[in-house]
């Protein structure tokens, strides 16, 4: 689970039921993952991917994700093609390394927009940025922000070096503006964790113990709240309104991937288009639409194709990101991971290794429908998934929407941050041998 409680409270009344939010058809296979669009709705190459976003109408109506998934899914890079994953060495270029500057002092400038009177929820807010003892993590949503802003950075804007030496030069406040990008969609993604973790009544999160558990269950809803107020204070500084409704659409996503995961019906638990738009919602939608993001922080229109292939990028690349986390809930111990193997199904959750195993064992389809609630249902699905060739299908799954992401790069200009963003996408891959 990828997100929260209080987010409806922060963002609006959502007004989201089930049945208008989403109604996905089952699809099988990789062939069905490119999806179709409505004639109506089909967007062009150089349209705008969410059609939904731009409807005024909709801003308290919740946005169709199924639509916005097969939107996305209609619109192929694949002719940039420059790179394949499967054949290609990854780019030598190190993506942490480029941005490691800018990633270093992320905690500490998050940290002093999380001051408050409240000490517990000072300190529970800034658990994961330095506060607490949990790993902080490689910054991954942040670093593709930034290589996203550099890779799509127009010739006019300064390179951050050469910016430095003017503070009020258009570069410095360009990349500045892009630095905050990247900590505003940090200070997101870790209040989806903290109020994640509140929901599955998880112990742990990044091998110590959980914010709920350290201090108490309202504290870490009240801190997670936090987190979300002080990204949209620091969203509206960037007086940029399409970034703002952008950023606004991934948190509308977070919420309603929670909804799609606490309503899903037994047939929507055995579909994989309902898993995948799902997993855009509560984890592809924010790599999405902030690097979609970035891409408008560098002066590029709405609809251009700069700004379609960064959020083709952050969609992709997210998806991958999602299946190779739920392989990796079967394949890789506790220690490794920091969180309990076989949390998800422990959770009532079927994820891609399920799914696809159901094909050569059946009797995986029981176990889904009653969300493994029977004692030794977990086990047993787990034997029945290692005996299937659901974890192979589950790799070639990550494999397509890895190489999606990296054609999306393609579109883009060479250089290091494209070469950045295309390791990133073997990284992903590379974590679940």
């Amino acid at each position: 689970m990828r997100v929260r409680l209080i987010a409806v409270a922060v963002l609006a009344p959502l007004a989201v039921s089930g049945a208008s939010m989403c109604s996905p058809r089952v699809v099988s296979g990789i062939d069905g993952l490119r999806g179709r669009v409505s004639p109506t709705r089909r967007p062009s190459s150089g349209a705008t991917l969410a059609a939904p976003y731009e409807q005024e109408s909709e801003v308290v109506e919740g946005t169709d994700m199924s639509e916005v998934v097969r939107n996305l899914n209609a619109i192929s890079l694949e002719r940039h093609r420059a790179h394949t994953v499967t054949a290609d060495a990854p780019p030598s270029t190190d993506p942490f390394s480029l941005v490691a500057d800018d990633i270093a002092p992320l905690s500490g400038s998050v940290c002093d927009q999380l001051s408050a009177d409240q000490q517990t929820l000072m300190e529970s807010a800034q658990y994961f940025f330095g506060a607490g003892n949990a790993r902080q993590g490689k910054r991954v949503r942040p670093v593709i922000v930034l290589l996203m802003g550099q890779a799509t950075a127009q010739p006019h804007h300064a390179r951050a070096e050469s910016a430095a030496a003017d503070a009020d030069g258009e570069g410095s406040k360009w990349y500045g503006k892009q630095l905050s990008l990247a900590a505003i969609t940090e200070m997101i993604h870790t209040a989806s964790l903290v109020h994640d973790d509140v929901l599955d009544a998880a112990d742990t999160r990044r091998g110590a113990e959980a914010v709920h558990k350290l201090y108490s269950n309202k504290a870490a809803v009240l801190s997670g709240d936090y987190l979300l107020a002080r990204a949209s204070i620091a969203l509206a500084r960037l007086e940029h309104a399409e970034v703002t409704q952008q950023m606004a659409r991934s948190l509308e996503s977070l919420v309603q991937g929670e909804i799609m995961q606490l309503r899903s019906t037994a047939e929507e638990r055995l579909s994989l288009e309902y898993y995948l738009t799902k997993s855009y919602c509560k984890t592809a939608s924010l790599m999405a639409l902030s690097c979609k993001s970035a891409a408008l922080l560098s002066e590029h229109p709405l609809d251009s194709d700069a700004a379609v292939a960064a959020e083709k990028f952050g969609y992709h690349f997210g998806l991958a990101f999602q299946v190779i986390d739920d392989l990796l809930d079967f394949t890789e111990s506790s220690d490794t991971l920091g969180k309990p193997g076989l949390q998800d199904m422990a959770l009532g959750l079927s994820t891609a290794p399920v799914l696809y195993g159901i094909a050569d064992e059946p009797d995986l389809r029981e176990l889904v429908e009653r969300k493994f609630s029977k004692k030794g249902d977990v086990p047993a699905a787990y034997e029945l998934v290692m005996k299937s060739n659901g974890l192979q299908k589950t790799k070639e799954l990550a494999t397509f929407h890895a190489q999606a992401a990296v054609d999306a790069c393609c579109a883009l200009p060479e250089g290091e941050a494209r070469d950045g963003l295309v390791r990133l996408c073997h990284l992903v891959l590379s974590h679940s041998s």
